[in-house]
């Protein structure tokens, strides 16, 4: 039974990704990564617009308050981890600003996008 509600909660995770993704490419994003996985932490989305690369968060909850609460302090230490990983192997993009931001998306209501979430250094 934990299996079965594992993969189910899998998928939903996918398929908010895949909401977010296209949601962001609409606003004129490309996406560079998705669900990516090191071994300090993990991306939902790497995106990027212009010379902004944008490691992006998603959260998809019943009510859009508590998709926008969702990413704990922890969390985004562990996202930003990863995003100095990812952008340490790839020198094309070191003179890029880079950014956290988040996408929560709720049933029934169009995503909504947090530029710049958080920050290192936030508590």
């Amino acid at each position: 039974m934990a299996e079965a509600a594992r993969q189910r909660a899998e998928r939903r995770g996918r398929a908010a990704e895949m909401r977010a993704a296209l949601w962001l490419r609409l606003k004129g994003y490309r996406i560079l990564e998705t669900r990516l996985r090191t071994p300090v932490g993990e991306i939902d989305l790497i995106a990027r617009k212009g010379r902004i690369i944008v490691f992006v968060e998603v959260k998809a909850r019943a009510n859009r308050d508590h998709a926008l609460a969702a990413v704990t302090l922890a969390g985004w230490q562990r996202i930003s981890r990863a995003a100095d990983a990812w952008m340490a192997r790839r020198p094309r993009y070191a003179d890029f600003g880079w950014r956290y931001d988040l996408v929560a998306l709720q049933p029934g209501r169009l995503p909504v996008h947090v530029r710049d979430a958080w920050r290192p250094g936030m508590g």
